[in-house]
């Protein structure tokens, strides 16, 4: 039976209208954005200026000059637009001049941190904290950043596999952007020498975290140790009640062993969480040249409250279990040699579970916890192609963007203790820019489950969507505008599997025990204004947000079900230079929320920043219920 939470005695009706009202006020703010003609900008077009604001703004900055205290708040808040460049056409117009000629030489220059650009390498750093920051910090190693190289010495220039090269060494945690200068050969018109810029973010890094008044944890990590590209952490986990009071998880990392992108891991934990240790192998798809994709992945836990560290279902007997995962893939290119090459994956893999220890109080949690060997094949189809912009989830740096599509069946059979059953699942996603470049929008949907003797169970149906306007135009100010919508329904889900509303893709500072279901769908609204001015050398975006959820049951229509709601505001203080999580600190608001949750909520934590959808090819795997 599906556990439907109370309405705190006030009627469904007044909440929807409540949510609804908060939904036409976001929409008519937009709206009232969007009413100025259309300027084109990022998401990706060039900015031509407001000009039917410039008498207001020129008086107001005139105004503002006078006191101090206003000239600080101008300067603050307001901002001249800044012109778009397409940086992708730049690139490729930039290396198409050298389209053909074979290169001669390369050569790797990486940057200190703070100090030197790309528009000016000798810059140096002023202050004696960004001078001890350079000393401290051990720049990229030459050998790491030439095994990231897609061309070499004696081959014929391709601007397009420069250009993806470009965002592969981008996408390293510990570099902030790279650069390639090409230099015509003064003997031979015929041959190119090649100039990589690197600028190296500062990879020592620390984190923290606080449970309640019980808990706590301090995490440090360094994403470039002496500048091989190797990745440690050191997480330290305490708890007042619980033992073992103190405790440790450490991991270390090998990215790009001899240059073949096979990265490898290994972790040893021992906290009053759990207790074990992991090893992971893993060569991805990582671009679509790649012929062979596989990986290896092994984890023993003695002691734990969940099966993976994301997982969902807790449980309070600790289970003691082994999982092993081995895959692999071929890709098939199916236009060769172009830069919009689209590709077909065969992919095979293994799972295999193996339980010492687990519930043993209900036949729902032993099915959830059973001893498996699921054998799983995928073929996938998929394109991706990049393109650059700024000021999207980053701040002032350059962005990857991923158009493209990816369409994928999955079938398994799980060899499972309580009896055989099979698994299948069809996943299609596409993202793209939209005409005119007004935005970016990518949108998913998919079906799967499991069918045992004839019989349907653990079903799983869900739909994502995800747009990205434009910058819109309020005065001299740019704003974006974020809306994701996710919904997901179970089907026939054991009694243990829940679904709730809790993590910040659905409401930002939700958390609840009783607002659960087996059927969701929220609703997430958020402008975001990027600060030109920075705090310290840390850059600054303030936004705004709506979320709205509907949660219950699978048995009955999903609008006819419990409503939550969130709304407030906050800010985003990040450092570009540093590895450091983005610092977030909000205001939330919650009409309406449920027994074990108050109406406000002040919180300030780290978290990673959003990432796109990639389109990659992965390794067959189930759907995840979450």
């Amino acid at each position: 039976m599906d556990f439907m939470p109370l309405c705190c005695g006030v009627q469904k009706g007044n909440r929807i209208l409540f949510l609804l009202f908060c939904i036409c006020l976001i929409v008519f703010f937009t709206s009232s954005a969007n009413g100025q003609p259309l300027q084109p900008d990022t998401l990706l077009m060039e900015y031509d200026g407001a000009e039917e604001y410039d008498s207001f703004y020129d008086s107001l900055q005139y105004k503002a000059r006078q006191k101090r205290i206003t000239r600080l708040m101008y300067d603050f808040l307001v901002s001249p637009p800044r012109p778009y460049v397409d940086r992708k056409k730049v690139s490729l117009e930039y290396y198409g001049k050298m389209a053909g000629k074979i290169i001669s030489g390369i050569t790797i220059n990486p940057l200190e941190v703070f100090g030197p650009s790309f528009d000016d390498t000798t810059r140096t750093a002023k202050s004696w904290v960004e001078k001890m920051a350079n000393a401290i910090h051990s720049k990229s190693n030459l050998n790491t950043i030439n095994k990231m190289l897609l061309f070499h010495v004696g081959e014929y220039l391709d601007p397009d596999i420069l250009y993806e090269n470009e965002r592969l060494i981008r996408s390293l945690p510990y570099i902030q952007d790279v650069r390639f200068i090409l230099e015509q050969d003064s003997l031979y018109a015929g041959l190119v020498k090649v100039h990589v810029l690197t600028k190296d973010r500062f990879s020592l890094g620390a984190s923290g975290d606080v449970q309640g008044s019980s808990a706590a944890a301090l995490e440090i990590y360094n994403q470039n140790i002496f500048g091989i590209g190797h990745e440690i952490s050191f997480r330290f986990v305490g708890h007042l009640n619980r033992q073992p009071y103190m405790g440790l998880e450490t991991f270390y990392k090998i990215s790009n062993i001899r240059g073949k992108f096979i990265d490898i891991s290994a972790g040893y934990m021992n906290t009053y969480r759990r207790e074990g240790f992991s090893m992971v192998l893993d060569k991805p798809f990582i671009t679509p040249m790649i012929r062979w994709g596989y990986g290896i992945s092994a984890l023993r836990m003695f002691r734990s409250d969940r099966v993976l560290a994301n997982d969902p279902v807790q449980t309070i007997t600790p289970l003691d279990f082994s999982y092993f995962s081995l895959w692999g893939g071929h890709s098939f290119q199916v236009k060769p040699n172009q830069s919009r090459n689209a590709q077909i994956v065969l992919s095979a893999g293994v799972n295999s579970y193996t339980f010492n220890q687990r519930p043993l109080s209900l036949f729902a949690e032993n099915q959830y916890f059973s001893n498996s060997t699921f054998y799983l094949a995928g073929i996938t189809y998929s394109q991706r192609r990049y393109i650059q912009d700024q000021l999207v989830y980053s701040y002032g740096i350059t962005e990857d963007i991923p158009e493209g599509f990816k369409n994928e069946l999955v079938y398994g059979l799980d060899n499972d203790e309580f009896g055989n059953r099979h698994y299948a699942h069809l996943f299609l996603s596409n993202g793209n820019l939209l005409v005119n470049r007004q935005g970016y929008l990518y949108f998913a949907g998919g079906i799967g489950g499991y069918y045992r003797k004839r019989n349907y169970e653990q079903g799983h149906v869900l739909g994502n969507l995800n747009f990205i306007s434009r910058q819109i135009s309020a005065g001299k100010k740019q704003f974006r505008l974020f809306l994701r919508a996710n919904y997901l329904l179970g089907l026939h889900r054991f009694d243990i599997e829940q679904l709730n509303l809790n993590r910040d893709d659905h409401i930002r500072g939700f958390s609840s025990r009783e607002a659960v279901g087996k059927q969701r769908l929220s609703v997430n609204l958020e402008y975001v204004l990027f600060l030109k001015k920075q705090l310290y050398k840390f850059n600054l975006a303030v936004y705004g947000f709506t979320d709205v959820g509907v949660i219950g049951s699978n048995s009955s229509f999903l609008f006819t079900q419990d409503y939550y709601s969130g709304l407030g505001l906050g800010m985003r203080v990040h450092n570009e230079n540093l590895v450091f999580r983005t610092l977030h600190v909000r205001l939330g608001f919650y009409p309406y929320p449920p027994p074990d949750m108050s109406f406000t909520g002040l919180i300030l934590e780290e978290q990673l920043k959003k990432s796109f959808y990639s389109f990659q090819p992965t390794p067959p795997q189930p759907f995840r219920f979450e």
